[in-house]
Protein backbone atom coordinates (compact mmCIF):
# COMPACT_ATOMS: atom_id res chain seq x y z
CA UNK A 1 0.00 0.00 0.00
CA UNK A 2 0.92 3.65 -0.35
CA UNK A 3 -0.11 5.97 2.47
CA UNK A 4 -0.19 9.62 1.44
CA UNK A 5 -1.35 13.10 2.41
CA UNK A 6 -0.12 12.46 5.93
CA UNK A 7 1.90 14.04 8.67
CA UNK A 8 4.64 11.63 9.75
CA UNK A 9 6.57 11.56 13.02
CA UNK A 10 9.37 9.32 11.77
CA UNK A 11 11.17 9.26 15.17
CA UNK A 12 14.80 9.60 14.16
CA UNK A 13 18.06 11.00 15.47
CA UNK A 14 18.61 14.75 15.37
CA UNK A 15 21.17 16.11 12.91
CA UNK A 16 23.88 16.02 15.56
CA UNK A 17 22.97 12.43 16.43
CA UNK A 18 22.55 13.40 20.08
CA UNK A 19 18.95 12.32 20.64
CA UNK A 20 15.76 11.16 18.96
CA UNK A 21 13.08 13.66 17.95
CA UNK A 22 9.76 13.74 16.10
CA UNK A 23 11.54 14.50 12.78
CA UNK A 24 8.22 15.62 11.31
CA UNK A 25 7.21 15.43 7.66
CA UNK A 26 4.13 17.59 7.27
CA UNK A 27 3.11 16.33 3.82
CA UNK A 28 4.55 12.86 3.68
CA UNK A 29 3.98 9.40 2.28
CA UNK A 30 4.92 5.83 3.21
CA UNK A 31 5.20 2.91 0.80
CA UNK A 32 4.72 -0.58 2.23
CA UNK A 33 5.48 -3.89 0.53
CA UNK A 34 4.53 -7.12 2.28
CA UNK A 35 5.42 -6.50 5.95
CA UNK A 36 8.13 -3.89 5.38
CA UNK A 37 8.38 -0.15 4.88
CA UNK A 38 10.16 0.34 1.56
CA UNK A 39 10.09 4.12 1.21
CA UNK A 40 9.33 7.23 3.30
CA UNK A 41 9.45 10.76 1.99
CA UNK A 42 7.63 13.88 0.91
CA UNK A 43 4.37 13.40 -0.96
CA UNK A 44 5.64 15.37 -3.96
CA UNK A 45 8.66 13.07 -4.33
CA UNK A 46 7.06 9.63 -4.45
CA UNK A 47 9.09 7.35 -6.79
CA UNK A 48 7.24 6.21 -9.89
CA UNK A 49 7.41 2.54 -8.88
CA UNK A 50 5.16 3.24 -5.88
CA UNK A 51 2.56 5.20 -7.85
CA UNK A 52 1.15 2.13 -9.63
CA UNK A 53 -2.25 1.64 -7.92
CA UNK A 54 -2.37 -1.98 -9.05
CA UNK A 55 0.73 -2.74 -7.01
CA UNK A 56 0.49 -0.08 -4.32
CA UNK A 57 -3.15 0.87 -3.61
CA UNK A 58 -3.25 4.50 -2.49
CA UNK A 59 -4.75 5.53 0.86
CA UNK A 60 -5.39 9.24 1.36
CA UNK A 61 -4.95 9.89 5.08
CA UNK A 62 -6.40 13.40 4.84
CA UNK A 63 -3.68 14.98 6.95
CA UNK A 64 -3.71 12.42 9.76
CA UNK A 65 -0.58 11.64 11.77
CA UNK A 66 1.50 8.50 11.26
CA UNK A 67 3.80 7.30 14.05
CA UNK A 68 5.59 4.02 14.58
CA UNK A 69 3.37 1.40 16.17
CA UNK A 70 3.66 1.83 19.92
CA UNK A 71 5.62 -0.60 22.12
CA UNK A 72 4.80 -1.54 25.71
CA UNK A 73 8.18 -2.81 26.90
CA UNK A 74 7.30 -3.78 30.49
CA UNK A 75 4.11 -5.67 31.34
CA UNK A 76 2.79 -8.52 33.47
CA UNK A 77 -0.40 -9.03 31.45
CA UNK A 78 -0.40 -12.82 31.96
CA UNK A 79 -1.58 -13.65 35.49
CA UNK A 80 -4.50 -15.13 37.37
CA UNK A 81 -7.12 -13.23 39.34
CA UNK A 82 -7.09 -9.57 40.35
CA UNK A 83 -6.61 -7.54 43.50
CA UNK A 84 -9.60 -5.21 43.41
CA UNK A 85 -10.71 -6.25 46.91
CA UNK A 86 -7.23 -5.47 48.23
CA UNK A 87 -7.47 -2.05 46.55
CA UNK A 88 -10.75 -1.45 48.35
CA UNK A 89 -9.32 -2.65 51.68
CA UNK A 90 -6.41 -0.20 51.41
CA UNK A 91 -8.78 2.68 50.77
CA UNK A 92 -10.77 1.67 53.84
CA UNK A 93 -7.63 1.89 55.98
CA UNK A 94 -6.26 -1.66 56.02
CA UNK A 95 -2.51 -1.96 56.34
CA UNK A 96 -0.12 -4.28 54.53
CA UNK A 97 -0.12 -6.91 57.32
CA UNK A 98 -3.92 -7.02 57.51
CA UNK A 99 -4.18 -7.42 53.75
CA UNK A 100 -1.55 -10.16 53.79
CA UNK A 101 -3.33 -12.05 56.60
CA UNK A 102 -6.50 -11.88 54.51
CA UNK A 103 -4.67 -13.58 51.66
CA UNK A 104 -3.92 -10.41 49.71
CA UNK A 105 -0.76 -9.07 48.14
CA UNK A 106 1.37 -11.06 45.75
CA UNK A 107 0.32 -14.26 47.56
CA UNK A 108 -3.20 -13.91 46.17
CA UNK A 109 -1.92 -13.46 42.62
CA UNK A 110 0.44 -16.43 42.96
CA UNK A 111 -2.41 -18.58 44.25
CA UNK A 112 -4.77 -17.56 41.44
CA UNK A 113 -2.06 -17.98 38.80
CA UNK A 114 -1.13 -21.46 40.03
CA UNK A 115 -4.79 -22.48 39.87
CA UNK A 116 -5.08 -21.48 36.18
CA UNK A 117 -3.95 -23.58 33.23
CA UNK A 118 -2.42 -22.20 30.03
CA UNK A 119 -5.77 -21.70 28.32
CA UNK A 120 -7.22 -19.88 31.32
CA UNK A 121 -4.16 -17.64 31.60
CA UNK A 122 -4.39 -16.83 27.90
CA UNK A 123 -8.12 -16.12 28.07
CA UNK A 124 -7.71 -13.71 30.98
CA UNK A 125 -4.76 -11.94 29.33
CA UNK A 126 -6.43 -11.26 25.97
CA UNK A 127 -8.73 -8.43 27.15
CA UNK A 128 -5.72 -6.66 28.61
CA UNK A 129 -3.85 -7.16 25.34
CA UNK A 130 -6.86 -5.87 23.41
CA UNK A 131 -6.89 -2.66 25.47
CA UNK A 132 -3.27 -2.00 24.49
CA UNK A 133 -3.80 -2.85 20.82
CA UNK A 134 -6.76 -0.46 20.69
CA UNK A 135 -4.31 2.36 21.48
CA UNK A 136 -1.88 1.58 18.68
CA UNK A 137 0.43 -0.93 20.40
CA UNK A 138 2.15 -3.42 18.10
CA UNK A 139 4.73 -4.98 20.45
CA UNK A 140 4.19 -6.13 24.05
CA UNK A 141 6.74 -7.52 26.47
CA UNK A 142 5.22 -10.11 28.83
CA UNK A 143 6.90 -11.31 32.04
CA UNK A 144 6.40 -14.42 34.10
CA UNK A 145 6.90 -14.13 37.87
CA UNK A 146 3.54 -14.93 39.44
CA UNK A 147 3.99 -18.70 39.43
CA UNK A 148 7.18 -19.03 41.46
CA UNK A 149 7.19 -22.75 40.81
CA UNK A 150 8.44 -24.61 37.76
CA UNK A 151 5.20 -25.56 36.04
CA UNK A 152 3.33 -22.29 36.60
CA UNK A 153 6.27 -20.16 35.46
CA UNK A 154 6.44 -22.27 32.29
CA UNK A 155 2.68 -22.01 31.82
CA UNK A 156 2.82 -18.23 32.06
CA UNK A 157 5.46 -18.12 29.32
CA UNK A 158 3.51 -20.62 27.20
CA UNK A 159 0.40 -18.45 27.51
CA UNK A 160 2.41 -15.36 26.57
CA UNK A 161 3.80 -17.07 23.47
CA UNK A 162 0.26 -18.14 22.50
CA UNK A 163 -1.00 -14.53 22.37
CA UNK A 164 0.54 -14.10 18.91
CA UNK A 165 -1.67 -16.93 17.61
CA UNK A 166 -4.80 -15.07 18.67
CA UNK A 167 -3.95 -11.42 18.10
CA UNK A 168 -2.03 -9.35 15.54
CA UNK A 169 0.78 -8.38 17.90
CA UNK A 170 4.41 -9.20 18.52
CA UNK A 171 5.20 -10.68 21.93
CA UNK A 172 8.58 -10.66 23.67
CA UNK A 173 8.75 -12.97 26.69
CA UNK A 174 10.77 -12.35 29.84
CA UNK A 175 11.51 -14.92 32.56
CA UNK A 176 10.98 -13.26 35.95
CA UNK A 177 11.41 -16.23 38.26
CA UNK A 178 13.38 -14.00 40.64
CA UNK A 179 10.31 -11.87 41.38
CA UNK A 180 9.56 -12.90 44.96
CA UNK A 181 10.18 -15.77 47.37
CA UNK A 182 7.07 -17.99 47.51
CA UNK A 183 5.48 -18.93 50.83
CA UNK A 184 6.88 -22.45 50.78
CA UNK A 185 10.42 -20.98 50.73
CA UNK A 186 9.76 -18.23 53.29
CA UNK A 187 13.05 -17.07 54.78
CA UNK A 188 15.04 -19.15 52.27
CA UNK A 189 15.50 -17.01 49.16
CA UNK A 190 18.86 -18.59 48.30
CA UNK A 191 17.35 -22.07 48.30
CA UNK A 192 14.50 -20.82 46.11
CA UNK A 193 16.96 -19.32 43.61
CA UNK A 194 19.02 -22.51 43.46
CA UNK A 195 16.26 -25.13 43.57
CA UNK A 196 13.44 -23.46 41.62
CA UNK A 197 14.38 -20.26 39.81
CA UNK A 198 17.55 -21.34 38.03
CA UNK A 199 16.36 -24.86 37.07
CA UNK A 200 13.11 -23.34 35.74
CA UNK A 201 15.07 -20.81 33.70
CA UNK A 202 17.02 -23.66 32.10
CA UNK A 203 13.80 -25.54 31.37
CA UNK A 204 12.12 -22.46 29.88
CA UNK A 205 15.14 -21.78 27.68
CA UNK A 206 15.19 -25.40 26.50
CA UNK A 207 11.54 -25.01 25.47
CA UNK A 208 12.26 -21.79 23.56
CA UNK A 209 10.15 -19.65 25.86
CA UNK A 210 12.62 -16.96 26.94
CA UNK A 211 13.66 -13.79 25.12
CA UNK A 212 15.13 -12.10 28.22
CA UNK A 213 15.72 -12.69 31.94
CA UNK A 214 14.58 -10.26 34.62
CA UNK A 215 14.66 -10.03 38.41
CA UNK A 216 13.44 -7.83 41.25
CA UNK A 217 16.43 -6.43 43.11
CA UNK A 218 15.05 -4.78 46.23
CA UNK A 219 15.07 -5.13 50.00
CA UNK A 220 11.71 -6.91 49.89
CA UNK A 221 12.81 -9.24 47.09
CA UNK A 222 16.37 -10.35 46.15
CA UNK A 223 19.79 -8.89 46.78
CA UNK A 224 22.52 -8.30 44.22
CA UNK A 225 24.34 -11.57 44.94
CA UNK A 226 21.17 -13.58 44.37
CA UNK A 227 20.34 -11.74 41.17
CA UNK A 228 23.92 -12.17 39.95
CA UNK A 229 23.57 -15.96 40.22
CA UNK A 230 20.51 -15.82 37.94
CA UNK A 231 22.25 -13.44 35.53
CA UNK A 232 25.29 -15.74 35.36
CA UNK A 233 23.04 -18.51 34.07
CA UNK A 234 21.41 -16.12 31.60
CA UNK A 235 24.86 -15.18 30.32
CA UNK A 236 25.77 -18.86 30.02
CA UNK A 237 22.61 -19.40 27.94
CA UNK A 238 23.25 -16.23 25.87
CA UNK A 239 20.00 -14.61 27.03
CA UNK A 240 19.97 -10.81 27.54
CA UNK A 241 19.03 -9.48 30.97
CA UNK A 242 17.02 -6.62 32.45
CA UNK A 243 16.17 -5.72 36.02
CA UNK A 244 13.57 -4.16 38.30
CA UNK A 245 15.87 -1.97 40.41
CA UNK A 246 15.92 1.03 42.71
CA UNK A 247 12.14 1.25 42.92
CA UNK A 248 11.86 1.55 46.71
CA UNK A 249 15.48 2.01 47.78
CA UNK A 250 18.99 1.85 46.36
CA UNK A 251 20.78 -1.44 47.03
CA UNK A 252 23.01 -1.49 43.96
CA UNK A 253 20.80 -3.22 41.43
CA UNK A 254 21.33 -0.65 38.70
CA UNK A 255 25.11 -0.94 38.76
CA UNK A 256 24.86 -4.73 38.87
CA UNK A 257 22.56 -4.82 35.84
CA UNK A 258 24.75 -2.34 33.97
CA UNK A 259 27.78 -4.55 34.63
CA UNK A 260 25.96 -7.34 32.76
CA UNK A 261 25.12 -5.01 29.85
CA UNK A 262 21.40 -5.12 30.68
CA UNK A 263 18.98 -4.21 27.92
CA UNK A 264 17.01 -2.15 30.41
CA UNK A 265 16.82 -1.21 34.06
CA UNK A 266 13.27 -0.50 35.14
CA UNK A 267 11.59 1.72 37.77
CA UNK A 268 14.86 3.42 38.91
CA UNK A 269 13.18 6.02 41.13
CA UNK A 270 16.04 5.77 43.65
CA UNK A 271 18.83 5.65 41.07
CA UNK A 272 21.46 8.36 41.38
CA UNK A 273 23.93 10.10 39.09
CA UNK A 274 26.52 7.34 39.45
CA UNK A 275 23.84 4.87 38.39
CA UNK A 276 23.06 7.07 35.39
CA UNK A 277 26.74 7.07 34.43
CA UNK A 278 26.85 3.28 34.69
CA UNK A 279 23.75 2.98 32.49
CA UNK A 280 25.19 5.35 29.92
CA UNK A 281 28.40 3.30 29.77
CA UNK A 282 26.50 0.01 29.36
CA UNK A 283 23.92 1.37 26.92
CA UNK A 284 21.08 0.23 29.17
CA UNK A 285 17.66 1.86 28.75
CA UNK A 286 15.92 3.40 31.77
CA UNK A 287 12.33 2.16 31.65
CA UNK A 288 10.06 4.59 33.51
CA UNK A 289 6.87 3.19 35.03
CA UNK A 290 4.60 6.02 36.15
CA UNK A 291 1.65 3.69 36.74
CA UNK A 292 3.35 2.08 39.73
CA UNK A 293 4.51 5.49 40.95
CA UNK A 294 0.88 6.66 40.84
CA UNK A 295 -0.68 3.55 42.38
CA UNK A 296 1.79 3.37 45.28
CA UNK A 297 1.58 7.13 45.97
CA UNK A 298 5.34 7.40 45.59
CA UNK A 299 7.14 10.73 45.91
CA UNK A 300 10.70 9.83 44.90
CA UNK A 301 11.15 10.85 41.25
CA UNK A 302 13.53 9.08 38.87
CA UNK A 303 16.70 11.13 38.17
CA UNK A 304 15.44 12.43 34.82
CA UNK A 305 17.96 15.26 34.60
CA UNK A 306 20.85 12.88 35.27
CA UNK A 307 19.55 10.56 32.53
CA UNK A 308 19.37 13.50 30.13
CA UNK A 309 22.79 14.79 31.15
CA UNK A 310 24.49 11.44 30.56
CA UNK A 311 22.49 10.43 27.49
CA UNK A 312 20.64 7.51 29.04
CA UNK A 313 17.74 6.52 26.72
CA UNK A 314 14.39 6.61 28.53
CA UNK A 315 11.54 4.28 27.65
CA UNK A 316 8.02 4.44 29.08
CA UNK A 317 5.77 1.45 29.81
CA UNK A 318 2.53 0.57 31.60
CA UNK A 319 3.92 -2.07 34.01
CA UNK A 320 0.42 -3.55 33.65
CA UNK A 321 0.08 -5.86 36.66
CA UNK A 322 -2.65 -6.81 39.17
CA UNK A 323 -1.15 -5.16 42.23
CA UNK A 324 0.97 -2.05 41.80
CA UNK A 325 0.00 -0.87 38.32
CA UNK A 326 -3.38 -2.11 37.06
CA UNK A 327 -2.91 0.15 34.06
CA UNK A 328 -3.84 -0.90 30.53
CA UNK A 329 -3.54 2.40 28.65
CA UNK A 330 -0.28 3.30 26.94
CA UNK A 331 -1.65 6.76 26.14
CA UNK A 332 -2.45 7.49 29.78
CA UNK A 333 1.02 6.18 30.65
CA UNK A 334 2.53 8.74 28.27
CA UNK A 335 0.52 11.50 29.93
CA UNK A 336 1.62 10.30 33.38
CA UNK A 337 5.27 10.29 32.33
CA UNK A 338 4.93 13.94 31.36
CA UNK A 339 2.81 14.99 34.33
CA UNK A 340 4.67 13.12 37.10
CA UNK A 341 8.19 12.80 35.70
CA UNK A 342 8.27 15.98 33.57
CA UNK A 343 9.18 14.24 30.34
CA UNK A 344 8.38 16.25 27.25
CA UNK A 345 5.70 14.84 24.92
CA UNK A 346 8.50 14.19 22.44
CA UNK A 347 10.44 12.17 25.02
CA UNK A 348 7.25 10.27 25.89
CA UNK A 349 6.61 9.30 22.26
CA UNK A 350 10.23 8.29 21.74
CA UNK A 351 9.88 6.36 25.00
CA UNK A 352 7.11 4.14 23.61
CA UNK A 353 8.72 3.74 20.17
CA UNK A 354 12.47 3.90 19.47
CA UNK A 355 13.68 3.64 23.07
CA UNK A 356 11.13 0.96 23.93
CA UNK A 357 12.36 -1.07 20.97
CA UNK A 358 15.91 -0.76 22.26
CA UNK A 359 14.78 -1.89 25.72
CA UNK A 360 13.62 -5.13 24.08
CA UNK A 361 16.70 -5.54 21.90
CA UNK A 362 14.70 -4.88 18.72
CA UNK A 363 16.27 -3.05 15.78
CA UNK A 364 13.53 -3.48 13.18
CA UNK A 365 10.77 -1.39 14.72
CA UNK A 366 10.16 1.85 16.61
CA UNK A 367 10.79 4.19 13.67
CA UNK A 368 9.09 5.05 10.38
CA UNK A 369 11.88 4.43 7.89
CA UNK A 370 12.72 2.15 4.99
CA UNK A 371 13.84 -1.28 6.12
CA UNK A 372 11.70 -1.28 9.27
CA UNK A 373 8.69 -3.53 9.86
CA UNK A 374 5.47 -1.94 8.71
CA UNK A 375 4.08 -1.53 12.23
CA UNK A 376 2.39 1.85 12.28
CA UNK A 377 -0.25 3.82 14.16
CA UNK A 378 -2.41 6.39 12.37
CA UNK A 379 -4.00 9.06 14.52
CA UNK A 380 -6.76 11.64 14.20
CA UNK A 381 -4.54 14.38 15.62
CA UNK A 382 -2.69 17.32 14.13
CA UNK A 383 0.46 17.13 16.28
CA UNK A 384 2.14 14.26 18.14
CA UNK A 385 2.08 16.19 21.43
CA UNK A 386 -1.67 15.51 21.52
CA UNK A 387 -0.96 11.84 22.26
CA UNK A 388 0.47 12.82 25.66
CA UNK A 389 -1.69 15.87 26.25
CA UNK A 390 -5.18 14.37 26.31
CA UNK A 391 -6.48 12.26 29.21
CA UNK A 392 -8.91 9.40 28.64
CA UNK A 393 -9.13 10.04 24.90
CA UNK A 394 -8.10 7.61 22.18
CA UNK A 395 -7.60 9.21 18.74
CA UNK A 396 -6.40 6.02 16.97
CA UNK A 397 -7.69 5.91 13.39
CA UNK A 398 -5.92 2.75 12.24
CA UNK A 399 -3.24 0.31 13.35
CA UNK A 400 -1.07 -1.33 10.73
CA UNK A 401 0.69 -4.49 11.87
CA UNK A 402 3.12 -6.20 9.54
CA UNK A 403 1.72 -4.25 6.59
CA UNK A 404 -1.91 -5.19 7.33
CA UNK A 405 -4.45 -2.56 8.34
CA UNK A 406 -6.87 -3.46 11.12
CA UNK A 407 -9.51 -1.42 9.25
CA UNK A 408 -9.12 -3.42 6.04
Amino acid sequence: MLLGNAKIATIDKTSDGDRFSYCMRNNGAVAIKDDMIVWVGDADAIPAEYKDPAKFPYHDLEGRLITPGLIDCHTHVVHGGNRAVEFEMRLEGAGYEEITRAGGGIVSTVTATREADVDQLLKSALPRVDALLAEGVCVIEVKSGYGLDRETELNMLRAARAIEKHRAVRIKTTFLGAHATPAEFKGEPDRYIDEVCIPTLRAAHAEGLVDAVDGFCEGIAFNTDQIARVFDVARELSIPVKLHAEQLSNIGGTKLAASYGALSIDHVEYANEDDAKAMAASGSVAVLLPGAFYTLHETQLPPIEAFRKHGVPMAVATDCNPGTSPLMSILLTMNMSCTFFRLTPEEALVGVTAHAARALGLNDTGQVKAGMRADLAIWDVSHPAELSYRIGFNPLFDRIFGGVSIKS
